[in-house]
Formats: C-alpha cells, structure tokens, sequence
C-alpha cells in the first residue's frame, strides 16, 4: 500500500483487474434475481461531457448497489451511431461518416472506461451496424405486410441547407436546429408507422406506470391528446364534394360562420391553377413551420376562395378561406370556425370583415359580450334554433344524436398523437428496406435478402445530397417479385428507429437468427432506466410504442419496455461574457477567468485571466459550446481522478435536480478521498491486526459504534431513494468519528469495522478507492462482491440518552438519562439538575413538556 493517495495509480491498477476478470460479463441465471439497469446510450459525436458522466455514473452506481445486494446485474453500453450531425461533420473533415463515428467510438469508449463505469462490454453494439439494423429492417417489412406501415405525400418540415425532414421539435423559431435556415413546408412522399393504431394502450398504460415521474407521465398524456368530440360534414355548394372537420365544441356549430382549409387543401389547389394570387399565398404558406407553436404564434392570414360550404343544420352557406394557420397533416386539414367563441376565429373575422355571431351565454347571466373578443366558456345556448336553452353539455349530445340521425356526423374519439415518420432524405442512417416496381408497385425486401447494406465508403458531392441517390450501382435491382427492373428505396429511417429498441437487443446482442431470442424474457423489462427529461415526449414513447410491436410479432412477453424511470436533472455552470460592438456576445470558459464572491456564496466580480479585464457575469445556464461553459471530464479525470469526479457528481445534489459545476466542490472532494486513504494508511497496521470480537467497550466507543451503524442505516435507506448526496455525506460523518477513534483492542475492531462499512457505502460511488483500500487492507478480494452491511441494532440501542432541558423555552442544561426511564422518572431527573433547580429558583413549576429521547421544557411562574 502506498502512503499517498495516487487516483492515477489506483484507477489504472482497479480497471486492468476488472477487464482481466471480466467481472462485469454477466449471463442468464434463472435461480438469481436479475437487475437490468440502462443508461441511455451516447451519440459518438468525439468526446464526452458532464450530462454524460452524470448520467452514466448515476447508473453505474445503481448498478453496482444492486449487484452487492446479490442480483444478476446487466449494464450494458452501446452507441446510437446514425444521424445528420455525422454527415456534416464528416463533410467538413473530408472523410466519410463511418470512419468519422468509428474512431468517435473508439475513443469515447476509452473515455467511460477510465471513468471505471462497470459495462459489460462484450454487448457492445453500434446501431450502423448492419447486424444490428437488418432486423429493425426486417420488422419493418413484416409491419408492412400487416397493415401497420404505409406511404403517403405529407407535407413535411423541410431544412434546405440540410436537406432533410425535421420533426417539429428540430424546428426553432421557424428555423432549423443545426442549420439555422428558414424552414420551408413541402409535400413529399414519407414512410409512416401507424402509432395510432396504439394509441389508447399507449394512453391507458400510463395510469399504471408508477414508477415513472408524473411529469413524463402527464408530458405523454397531453403528447398523445385523447379528446371526446362530433365529426361531421359540411357541403360544398353546387358540387359533390364535402369538408370534414372535427370539434370538440359542437355546442358553438349554429355560430360557424366561416370554414378555413389548409393552403394545400384540394379545394385551394384546384382553384389555385387558374388564380396565381392564390397560388403566391399558398407559396408564402409553404415557408413557413409545420408544429403547433409555430401556428399558435404566426400571423394569421387567409385567401377567400370563390367555394362556399353548406351548414350541417341549418343549411346556410358560408365562405371558405384558405389559411395558414390550418394544415393539411392534422386531422382533415380543414376547421369550422366560430367566431364568437374562439379568438383566433374572432381575430381572423375582425381582419376580413366575416361576420360573428354569439350562440353561448354564460348559464349564470354574467357578462359575455363579444364585441371586444370572444367568449370562451361553455354556458346555454342562444341563436341557435331548436338547440336554444340547452346547456353546453347538453347541446354535445343533442347536436351529434341530430348528425347522427341525419347522416353527416356523429360521436368520436380523437387523439392528437400523429403517424410516426420514420423516413429521412439523408444518406447516414438504415435503408428502408423497399423496392419500387412499375410493375408490382412497393415490394419489400425479402427476409433472405436483409440486411440492405448501407455503402460505408463514399464521397459527398457540391450539393451536399445524399450520395445514394446518385449512386445506380447500389439502388438499381430487380423486383423481388417479378425480377423485372426495380430502384431501391433511397431514404432512410429516421434514428429514432434504432434507439427504439436498442435495450432490447442488448439481452442477446449475438442473435443471428432472429432479431430477439429467449434471453430477452430473461432481461426484459429493463428494471432501471436513466437519462434526461428532454427525452420524455419523442425517445420514450417511440420505445413503448416499439416494444409493444415487438410483443405483437412474439419477440417479447411483456408490454413495457422500462419498469423505472429516472431523469436526471442538468448540469449547469456560471457563464461570463463580453458584449461586442456588433451587439454580439463573447463567451468565455469558467476556467479562464477569476471570480470573487459575497458573503452569501454569489459571483461579484470576474476577470479574465489572459488580460485582467473585468468580464460580464451572466446567468447560471445548461453546459453548453454555445455559451463556453463546458467543462472538459477528460481533464477532471487527469487532475483529480475519476473516483473524485464520480464523488462530487453523486456528492453535490440528488440525481434528479440540477448539478451546479463548482471547481471548489471538485476539490473538497478530491480532499475527502486523500483524507480517507490517510486514515487507512495511518491504521494500517491497526487494521490489520484487529482482534475479532469486541469486548467491554466504554461508552464513549459504543456512542461511536452507534455512530457509524445509525449512519449505515440511514445510508441503505438513501441508497434505495437514490439519495447518494446523503450516502457521501454519512460516509464522511463516519469517517470523522474513525478518526476519533484511539489504539486500544476495542478501538481497533470499531476501527476495522467502521472502515469496512464506509468501503462498502463508497464501493458504487468511487470503485477504484474502495476496490484498493478493501484488498490493501485485507476485508477481501472484490468489495463489488461483498455482502451489503446490515445495522447492528443492538449497536443502536443506548443505556442512556441525552435531553436537552429548557426553563421556560431557554435551555439551561443537557443531562443524560436511562432509556428505559418512563415519564415520571424523565421529569425528576431534570427537576433534580442542580442548574434547572437555579433558574426555577422560587417559582411554581405549573407544566413540564416531554419530547421522548429529545427535549424536556419546565414552564414555571
């Protein structure tokens, strides 16, 4: 053992022995209970930063704390390898994205293994892999062929810089996330899932989820948007066709006085061919977002077409506009609207002087005039024919039995929650695994013909397109079906594919024959499952929805794919800047610049070290390279070693609140691991020549002993609340009362046995110390192995306990007494106290207060 606390040295020697060991390598043992916790795996983008060390430590020690509780624990890690950021990275670097994100992988790989994260390895998988991609592949066909998959022109975000499909949530203030170039609408053919088709179990299954955070919960509920409401249709005057809409508010129907359709509706295209003001609006509509919070904030505008609509009921006409605020990818890509009882309808009619009509009133007969703006709340119904008088309720059921009757409508259950896109017109991603034939038309790729291999060398030509597109040799073929002529599809899945069902493939990532096998039952579902909230919506039930395919095709037996949820909270830092004369910011790293603090532990002051000018502070924020205020784990783990960075990550806030970066912090526990190794260095032979057994200890040392046994006992609680802040925090309090500690026999087996207690705590948090101290100092071989200490309760039990005595609400003395002292005995003893009996003096003790084993308060006048 080494006098010095050298994290270096330790952490090499400790992971050269797991790797060697393989101790981490894990089959199924159906006599063991199994503990199957997932980190949500990295894209390879060439290094790691804090959100990831954070996340991927929280799991590593839930892992490991599982592991000492005797389960068969899997911590699987793999690499979510396709996407657009590989392409422009590589394009920039001249070389193809495969070769970009292999040596990514490689090196991010060296990155988590010198963080001492217990991975087993040996299920690495990278999802640009053909291996791993011909069976999403292959899934796809067979949903193909039930129904489930189809194509269709949908009219889509489109990044022209990019070249590529964006979801809503990729859409930035009408701009693409990595390009920044106004986003246009366009209408192309796209892949689709029917996610839909799961829409209610994916809804209904939430209420049993108990162990996921309500707010993904509730984030998924409103995602999906289950609404009870009337479809029906309105007429098109002189002509056979009909718009259909849906509503949830038919009570407001007698006030439709206008309908809207979206700016690629049929009806604006038809017209359009002969009106090219109408074909220019529709073109403006086209540039702009296709999410509902791009609508909810642009401008409204619309174009009158020269088609009026016809009144379900009573049979009137109203005019029709083309809008951009209606699109043709949610619902029918029309809306009845109503004027008087919704502000956007109230707005667009002020603009083009349709008129507005008032059909609810409010049922208490407070005022709900609509000259000023629309009345919103259900209430009775007026101007509205037979319907008058009825309350809004009542007027659902009457209008929709009406419809209903007369065949233009009826009760249904709509879902926010839109088919799954699955298709992209990049080339860095899994092909989609069908061909076009003029004859057969969309043939699937037989299954003895997957994987469609994705060409791995390649070169990008000035435009910046997808160089399969140009590329004959790889998508001419022949049908599957009539061996006549066919082209390959040339988009690929969207990457979300592959994160949907990665989990699973880890439980038998070597399956050649199929795309799960039994070990799957074993492992699944995945018992603990980390990573951020931004990830609630979009990943998370993209993997639920996936998981339930997977069950319906009989690959897998259960219905959930993650039983627990954790999402961790961020990792933010103080940011520093200097404003530029363009009006732009300069950001500069909390490593470059020098702070002073107040006496509240706030930021005051800062300068830059390189010219010693004074920098702006700015606010605490998410790290990020936007605003230079990342910190580099690499260089943490060089300076203070993985074990301190893994300390202080578990040390300064619960998983799922905000990490603060703090330097200071990193060093406080840098100081702990030195201030342990020299007590372990200090005792050494203490330790180890410790009798077995303690014998007639003093009180002193039993207050000790409870000590360090309350503080375990606290610490297995914390540990299954994932309070590790508190574990490190009773870990320091036991060594404190260590050091306490003298030489005597008695002492020595405290010593021995605290130290040990302590090893175990800090054996998931920081391996490499608790792995070396637990050899050096003879506990045993592997601590990762070792039994998890049980509180000795007898250790807890006192002879005597001290209570805090108060005349009159001031204290004024601290006097021990039996446990096993009853009330009567309590309140003696503390009259008795020489220093309560002078401040009682000549007064009448009217009251004495008990608090049991704290606090006894004497009220005398």
């Amino acid at each position: 053992m080494h006098e010095s606390y050298e994290a270096a040295r330790i952490e090499s020697d400790a992971q050269i022995h797991w790797e060697t060991t393989k101790i981490f390598e894990v089959t199924e043992d159906p006599g063991r209970e199994k503990y199957y916790c997932l980190s949500m795996f990295p894209y390879p983008s060439g290094k790691l930063h804090m959100g990831h060390v954070r996340n991927y430590t929280i799991g590593d020690v839930v892992s490991r704390y599982q592991r000492m509780l005797g389960k068969n624990v899997l911590q699987p890690m793999g690499w979510d390898a396709f996407g657009l950021p590989a392409e422009g990275a590589a394009i920039k670097a001249g070389m193809p994205p495969a070769d970009w994100t292999y040596s990514n992988i490689e090196y991010m790989k060296e990155q988590l293994k010198r963080l001492g994260f217990g991975y087993d390895w040996s299920r690495e998988l990278a999802t640009c892999k053909p291996d791993y991609y011909r069976w999403e592949q292959w899934l796809f066909t067979e949903l193909y062929k039930k129904g489930l998959v189809y194509r269709k022109n949908s009219v889509v975000n489109w990044d022209p810089v990019d070249r590529t499909v964006l979801a809503n949530e990729q859409v930035i203030d009408g701009r693409g996330w990595r390009s920044g170039a106004l986003v246009e609408r366009r209408e192309i053919p796209q892949w689709f899932i029917k996610i839909t088709a799961y829409a209610e179990e994916l809804l209904n299954e939430l209420d049993q989820m108990e162990h996921w955070p309500e707010q993904v919960r509730t984030m998924q509920r409103n995602w999906i948007g289950r609404s009870e409401g009337v479809q029906m249709d309105f007429g098109i005057e002189d002509s056979d066709e009909k718009l259909t809409i849906y509503t949830t508010r038919p009570d407001t129907l007698m006030g439709v006085t206008y309908m809207a359709v979206a700016a690629e509706h049929p009806l604006a295209l038809k017209e359009a061919r002969n009106n090219s003001r109408l074909d220019q609006f529709i073109e403006e509509c086209r540039k702009g977002g296709t999410s509902e919070a791009d609508i909810e904030t642009m401008e409204k505008k619309g174009f009158r077409l020269q088609v009026r609509a016809i009144h379900p009921i009573s049979g009137e006409t109203v005019p029709v506009f083309a809008a951009n605020f209606v699109l043709m990818g949610y619902g029918t890509g029309a809306v009845m609207a109503v004027p008087g009882h919704d502000q956007r309808d109230w707005e667009f009619a002020t603009r083009y002087g349709v008129p507005i009509t008032q059909v609810i009133t409010s049922s208490d007969g407070s005022p709900c005039s609509i000259d000023e703006g629309a009345y919103t709340e259900k209430g009775k119904l007026v101007n509205s024919g037979r319907f008058d008088g009825l309350s809004s309720e009542e007027a659902f059921d009457a209008i929709a039995s009406f419809l209903s009757s007369e065949r233009t409508g009826g009760k249904t259950i709509n879902y926010r929650l839109r088919d799954w896109g699955v298709s992209r017109q990049r080339y860095w991603g899994a092909p989609v695994p069908m061909i076009h034939c003029e004859s057969c038309g969309i043939v699937p790729v037989p299954a003895e013909d997957l994987p469609v291999l994705l060409p791995e060398k390649v070169e990008f030509d000035d435009t910046g397109g997808s160089p399969i597109k140009s590329m004959p040799d790889w998508y001419q073929t022949r049908c599957p079906e009539c061996g006549g002529p066919g082209e390959r599809e040339t988009d690929t899945f969207d990457t979300f594919m592959e994160s949907s069902w990665y989990y699973a493939r880890y439980a038998c990532p070597d399956a050649d024959s199929g795309m799960l096998d039994e070990r799957a039952d074993y492992w699944l579902p995945v018992d603990h499952y980390i990573g951020g909230i931004e990830h609630a919506i979009l990943h998370l039930l993209y993997a639920r929805f996936y998981h339930k395919l997977m069950r319906d095709a009989g690959l897998v037996n259960s219905s959930e794919p993650f039983a627990r949820l954790l999402t961790q909270g961020m990792v933010i830092a103080e940011t520093y800047y200097r404003d530029q004369e363009d009006g732009a910011k300069t950001w500069y790293n909390p490593a470059d610049v020098d702070v002073t603090h107040d006496d509240k532990g706030q930021p005051e002051a800062a300068i830059l070290k390189l010219d010693g000018n004074p920098v702006s502070i700015g606010s605490v924020e998410k790290m990020s390279k936007s605003k230079n205020n990342g910190v580099d784990p690499q260089s943490m783990v060089t300076k203070f070693g993985a074990d301190t960075v893994r300390l202080y990550t578990m040390f300064t806030s619960p998983p799922d609140q905000s990490l603060e970066w703090s330097e200071e912090g990193l060093e406080g526990a840098h100081r702990f691991l030195r201030r342990l190794w020299t007590l372990a260095w200090n005792r050494r032979l203490d330790l180890k020549s410790a009798p077995g057994k303690l014998e007639n200890p003093t009180e002193a040392q039993k207050a000790a002993r409870r000590e360090i046994h309350s503080a375990l006992k606290q610490a297995r609680f914390d540990y299954e609340r994932y309070q590790f802040n508190t574990v490190v925090s009773a870990c320091m309090k036991i060594v404190n009362t260590l050091y306490r500690l003298g030489d005597t026999p008695a002492d020595q087996v405290i010593l021995k046995e605290g130290l040990g207690i302590v090893l175990t705590l800090l054996g998931p948090i920081a391996p490499h110390a608790a792995h070396s101290l637990w050899r050096e100092l003879e506990y045993g071989d592997e601590v990762l192995n070792a039994a998890w200490p049980t509180p000795d309760e007898s250790a807890l039990q006192q002879d005597s306990i001290q209570y805090v005595v108060q005349v009159n609400g001031k204290v004024r003395a601290k006097i021990m007494i039996s446990s096993r002292a009853d009330k009567q005995a309590i309140e003696k003893a503390a009259i008795e106290d020489t220093n309560v009996r002078r401040f009682i003096g000549d007064a009448q003790v009217r009251k004495i207060i008990v608090v049991p084993r704290k606090l006894i308060n004497i009220v005398a006048a």
